[in-house]
């Protein structure tokens, strides 16, 4: 009695951990809305944001959602690399659920735990779906980094914008993080001393879980056909991301550079990597004139392309939710006959 006690204390204080860090995100994107509508020139966004065209988000919409089908393309090409056979409506289906639970999740990493579940129900391979999932992640922040490396490198020689370096220096910092990563998590020396911890008592029973992740991780060391591939397709899917939102910024009004699109889209995606709110939000509103006002666009006007940027995300990602209630309403099948049917 006295350890079933003990599990059921221990579940409930597990519980109330998560509650109380969702909460606690929940007030951190409602904060930060909070401080910047009290910060920010409101008729000025008003005036923005009533003067639209919002005709423009339409392929603005259409950009995004072709964004989403390449990034089910590439984590499809990092499976096969692994040997892991599923049909690619099925990783389409995964990756619109994953983008429709961003929305509810901590930034980007829900919706990235939520696609390596379904993987995992659908292959029956935890261990490979959860490394593919962190892979995938991976090849995409390298991309992102190289994306904005090399765009600032060019405004800061061609169009003399010096109060770039910063930013330049940050992108290859953040490429050097990622790809020094990457290297350590495929380095089989480093993942056998790392192995060694799990001769701990306590962590024994986690030892084979780690082997087998291990394992899948080796699939990678010299896929460097399907490696490049997904790289060249996350370099498109920032294009498409990137052309996106400059619809939205051309729906008000125009006169955002297309290069410093290409340079903060996609260091704004690595800090909401951070998970410190729920789906981004306020933080994606506190970010955008902060990253666009060094190049001297004005607050109000960055504001703006940041809230229709998330109208469009929560727009486009209903197709995903529509997904996953499907595969709710036949939680009675087994998962793979779930995803076989929301492909038809």
């Amino acid at each position: 009695m006295s350890l079933l006690h003990h599990l059921a204390h221990d579940r409930n204080e597990t519980a109330l951990k998560k509650h109380l860090s969702t909460s606690l995100k929940i007030l951190v994107s409602l904060g930060l809305i909070a401080y910047l509508f009290w910060r920010m020139d409101l008729a000025q966004v008003k005036m923005v944001l009533y003067s639209a065209n919002y005709l423009y988000l339409l392929p603005a919409a259409l950009l995004f959602l072709a964004a989403m089908t390449n990034s089910a393309l590439k984590w499809y090409i990092l499976l096969r690399a692994q040997r892991i056979e599923v049909p690619f409506h099925a990783i389409l289906s995964y990756t619109y659920v994953g983008f429709f639970f961003n929305n509810f999740l901590p930034a980007n990493v829900g919706g990235d735990v939520m696609r390596g579940y379904g993987l995992a129900r659908y292959t029956e391979r935890t261990a490979e779906a959860a490394i593919s999932v962190i892979v995938d992640r991976i090849v995409g922040l390298a991309a992102f980094m190289v994306c904005a490396a090399v765009s600032a490198a060019v405004a800061i020689l061609f169009m003399h914008q010096k109060e770039l370096q910063g930013v330049e220096l940050a992108a290859v910092m953040a490429l050097g993080l990622v790809v020094g990563g990457f290297a350590a998590l495929l380095s089989r020396r480093i993942r056998a001393q790392l192995g060694k911890a799990f001769r701990w008592r306590p962590l024994v029973p986690l030892s084979p879980l780690y082997h087998r992740t291990s394992e899948a991780l080796d699939a990678y060391r010299h896929s460097y056909g399907a490696l490049a591939a997904a790289f060249c397709v996350s370099l498109s899917t920032l294009i498409l991301t990137n052309m996106t939102d400059y619809f939205i910024a051309q729906s008000l009004g125009g006169g955002l550079a297309l290069i410093y699109i290409f340079i903060f889209n996609p260091i704004i995606a690595f800090v909401l990597l951070v998970p410190v709110s729920i789906g981004g939000l306020g933080v994606t509103q506190a970010i955008y004139p902060f990253f666009y006002g060094l190049v001297g666009v004005p607050a109000s006007f960055a504001f703006s392309i940041s809230l229709l940027k998330q109208l469009v995300i929560y727009v486009t990602s209903v197709l995903g939710g529509i997904l996953w209630w499907r595969g709710k309403a036949g939680a009675g099948e087994t998962a793979r006959h779930v995803v076989e049917a929301s492909g038809t």
